[in-house]
Parts: structure tokens; sequence; C-alpha cells
């Protein structure tokens, strides 16, 4: 018979299993420190050699990381997808700009008809939280909390749809993001007539999230990705045009 003895699961084995759905389900971040040894242990209910063995098996396995003099972290590796060869290349092609925001409009619109169906009342207040946070940035002229509330904005949407794979490869895409590889948000945020276009989108897809109305959510956010596209194509051609421009200039001044 296929049968065998049950047996107990070492305290150890428990506390990985614990820490690695914690990171699957992206509720411990890269680059996150956790808490003192003492600390965890207590919170685990587990002793602190029990405690130690388990770091030492997710340090292993490279889901954990330790600084010296500092604790305990979360790996960073977690939120690169892409090699540095491949940042490069997307730094240096215009067209990975609109490839980009067309995959965020894809994968986004899908994120956010599966968050409208399946997010719980816990993920939809965490949305309408950041949304808050963008009104009261917009109303004070804070242009870099708003782009910043932007990106945290599309996060909660990606974490309220409860796909792991989604959240881990939109997490990585928004590091790109974040790390001006696509594009640099604070463009978006220069003009006043833009940043109150792109509240009133958000405003948008956080009525139809909250209405739970899954179409609108996704309609509101391919039309938001939408018109960055339109601005970023914008800005592209202005960019062109004074460079034009300045050659003219140039060309009539006698300058070289």
């Amino acid at each position: 018979m296929p049968f065998q003895k049950i047996q107990p699961e070492k305290l150890s084995i428990a506390v990985v299993k614990q820490i690695e759905m914690l990171i699957l389900r992206g509720i411990l971040r890269p680059g996150e420190r956790l808490p003192a040894e003492r600390d965890l242990a207590e919170r685990l209910g587990v002793s602190r050699p029990s405690l130690r063995e388990a770091i030492s098996n997710l340090q292993d396995q490279g889901l954990l990381t330790a600084k010296a003099g500092s604790g305990i972290y979360v790996a960073e590796v977690l939120g690169s997808a892409f090699s540095p060869a491949l940042i490069r290349l997307f730094g240096s092609h215009e067209e990975a700009v609109f490839d980009y925001l067309s995959f965020r409009k894809d994968l986004e619109g899908l994120a956010a008809e599966r968050a409208a169906r399946l997010g719980s009342d816990s993920d939809l207040k965490v949305v309408q939280a950041i949304f808050d946070k963008m009104q009261a940035a917009h109303g004070r002229n804070a242009s870099e909390d708003e782009a910043q509330l932007d990106a945290q904005f599309h996060m909660a949407i990606i974490e309220a749809s409860h796909n792991v794979v989604m959240l881990h490869m939109m997490r990585s895409m928004y590091e790109l993001l974040q790390q001006g590889v696509f594009y640099n948000r604070q463009i978006m945020f220069q003009q006043q007539t833009t940043r109150g276009a792109i509240l009133d989108q958000h405003r948008a897809i956080n009525t139809a999230l909250q209405a739970r109305d899954p179409e609108g959510a996704r309609d509101a956010v391919h039309k938001h990705l939408s018109f960055v596209q339109r601005c970023m194509e914008d800005h592209q051609k202005a960019q062109r045009n004074e460079a034009i421009a300045q050659q003219r200039l140039q060309h009539e001044t006698g300058q070289t």
C-alpha cells in the first residue's frame, strides 16, 4: 500500500514556507528588512535556533540576503527580471517606450478587470487610499509626490488582481520605469493641464474599481495609457522639432 507514516514538520521548515509565501504573494518586497531576530522569533512562536536555520535555508535559495551590521533583507534579485544588457538596450531605443506602454495596457487592463472581480474590500480600500493621496498631492502642486503615487496606484491594482506571476513581472517593469529606463515620469507631470487629465483618468479607474465594474475598469486603464502614449509621442516630436530649429538658428546666425 502507498502509505507512509506522517512525519512531524520541523519548525524551521514551517518558517521557511511562511516566509516563502509572503515573498511569493508580494507582501514582503525586494529590499525590505526583516524584523530583528528576537522580535521575529517571538512573532513566529519559534526558538531563535529554528529561526536561524530557516533564514540560512532562505539565504541558500537566494530569497534573503544578509547585510553586515544591518540585518536580513528580502533579496533585490527578485525585482530584476531583466539582464543589464537588455536594460541598456531598452533605454537606447525609442520604440521600446511604446512597446512598454502597449504591454502595460494589455496587462494592466487585465489586472484591473481581475481586481474589480476578485479584489477584496481591503484591496480596494488600499487603491482608494492611494488615490486620495494623489488628489492631495495634486492640490498642493507636489508633482514629484504625484508621480510616485501614480506608480503606487497602478501597483496596488496589480496586487489586487491576486496573480503572483503578474505581480512580480510588473514589479520588475515598474522598477525599470522608476529608474527612467523607458521614460521619465516627471515629464508627464510638468504641465498643470496634463496633471489634471491624469488625475481625472485615475479617478475614472478608481471609480470603476470601487463599483466592481470589470469592463469599466479595464476600459479606463486603456484610455489612461493611450493618453500617456500620446503625451510621449508629442514629447518626442517636440524634442526632434527643437533639434531642427536649433540647426536653423545656428545656420542663420552663423554659429557653429
